[in-house]
């Protein structure tokens, strides 16, 4: 087949984006005005090579789903958990998938001669939610998931800091005496309002243990109130983190955490509004004001990872018709 340096993709549309979870794939094809022509979901695979022919399978099935022949694809962009070399398109230590180490852009290209780009899935979510609730300053967003981190975005662009670990907030510590972190630390922000850590101290089956925590907080269970109003204080730390170290003007809260609805941005809001009559000067940035969740089922980290694989050097965000 003939490889993606060589292809010939003058007259290819086609902007395809995968976000890779745990258990799913979640793809998307974009027309070149910004609109999502089609989406679809896929198992994810285990391991690098199931990972990697899930990722093909997701792209074929896409266009079969919506209809247009495979040479209209010009370009594929993964998110995908993980540490990411955004230039090489190699991933290493996705542990939820199984994966240590996959120079996943070159065997995706070579498998289908298509332009590959691949980007943490925390970031790329950034972009897509910029793109798509059209925010041009910065912004960032905050994944509230298994773990918990943000994507930051200034102008377009994805903030990576010195080293690319800008928006780690999950590793912020703020109680020193608290829950020892998987990162070493303890009281970290993700030992709060991570869903791994939440489970663990919740320490009850179920398949959904964060709504299960809120749910019985709200019969008055007294251990599900406590960690109720960690969740609470955790996300709420990480809002001010956010605004406070980078001036961002608007925080977009996502992640499967967020499925909770209002139960969880009513909490936070209210959080931030009591913290800030504390101080005059808290109250001068306006946190709650800043904040917004997406909507349960947006296609936000599928579109960024779209984003990405259509990405200019100068400028990341395509424009959302």
């Amino acid at each position: 087949m003939t490889g993606a340096d060589d292809a010939d993709l003058d007259g290819r549309h086609i902007r395809v984006g995968l976000d890779v979870g745990g258990t799913k794939i979640d793809a998307v094809a974009v027309s070149p005005e910004g609109d999502i022509l089609g989406r679809l979901r896929r198992p994810t695979g285990w391991g690098e090579d199931a990972v990697l022919a899930g990722l093909v399978d997701a792209v074929r099935a896409l266009a079969d789903e919506v209809g247009y022949p495979m040479a209209e694809v010009r370009s594929v962009g993964v998110g995908i958990p993980g540490l990411v070399d955004a230039r090489s398109g190699r991933v290493l230590h996705a542990v939820n998938l199984g994966v240590e180490s996959l120079d996943l852009a070159r065997r995706a290209q070579a498998a289908m001669g298509i332009p590959f780009r691949v980007e943490n899935d925390v970031k790329a979510a950034a972009l897509g939610a910029a793109a798509l609730r059209g925010v041009t300053g910065s912004m960032a967003y905050l994944n509230l998931g298994t773990g918990v981190a943000a994507g930051i975005v200034v102008e377009g662009r994805i903030w990576r800091g010195a080293t690319g670990t800008a928006g780690e907030v999950g590793h912020i510590s703020v109680d020193p005496r608290g829950r020892l972190c998987g990162c070493g630390q303890r009281g970290c922000i993700e030992t709060f309002c991570g869903g791994g850590a939440l489970a663990r101290a919740w320490g009850r089956p179920g398949a959904l243990p964060v709504r299960d925590i809120f749910d019985a907080a709200e019969s008055g269970d007294a251990d599900a109130m406590a960690l109720k109003a960690d969740l609470i204080h955790g996300a709420a730390a990480a809002v001010r983190v956010l605004v406070l170290s980078v001036d961002v003007e608007k925080v977009i809260i996502g992640g499967g955490i967020t499925s909770l609805g209002a139960r969880l941005e009513d909490g936070i809001r209210a959080t931030l509004r009591d913290e800030a009559e504390k101080s005059p000067f808290m109250s001068s940035l306006h946190l709650d004001a800043r904040i917004e969740l997406l909507a349960a089922g947006s296609p936000a980290a599928a579109f960024g990872a779209a984003v990405v694989g259509a990405s200019a050097p100068e400028k990341e965000i395509m424009a959302h018709g």
